[in-house]
């Protein structure tokens, strides 16, 4: 495997949130805002794009770790944006930083790990 990526990429998402992301729909509380968990799913989405099209074919990376802290509450209809941050790689591991913002300010910070692997390889180990 001959892949160089190196500390210092950067990447931009943006969603409108919808019902379809709110802690009612993912069944994670009880109030019709952003949930914790599509926040997350944003923010590791990410730090997935950022790397992807560095990668040989027939190879990805795997989330194996998150730190995220959800700041404040989101409402429907309101564009969230997140950035991340390649922090360090140590061989097949890449660490990032990712932030999470509305139009009022952070919303979510943390740190998220992943693993580069071969997809075929991977998916034989789940047999």
């Amino acid at each position: 495997m001959d892949i160089n990526i190196a500390p210092g990429i950067k990447h931009h998402e943006e969603i409108i949130v919808t019902e379809a992301h709110s802690a009612l729909s993912f069944g994670s509380g009880s109030v019709n805002v952003f949930a914790t968990p599509a926040m997350i799913a944003f923010l590791e989405k990410a730090a997935y794009e950022s790397v992807q099209p560095l990668l040989p074919d027939g190879y990805t990376t795997v989330g194996t770790e998150v730190n995220i802290k959800h700041l404040k509450a989101t409402a429907i209809g309101k564009i969230i944006r997140s950035d991340s941050y390649l922090r360090s790689v140590e061989g097949r591991k890449l660490l990032f930083e990712l932030h999470a913002w509305d139009d009022k300010g952070m919303i979510g910070i943390g740190t998220h790990t992943r693993i580069i692997v071969e997809v075929l390889k991977f998916m034989e180990t789940l047999k």
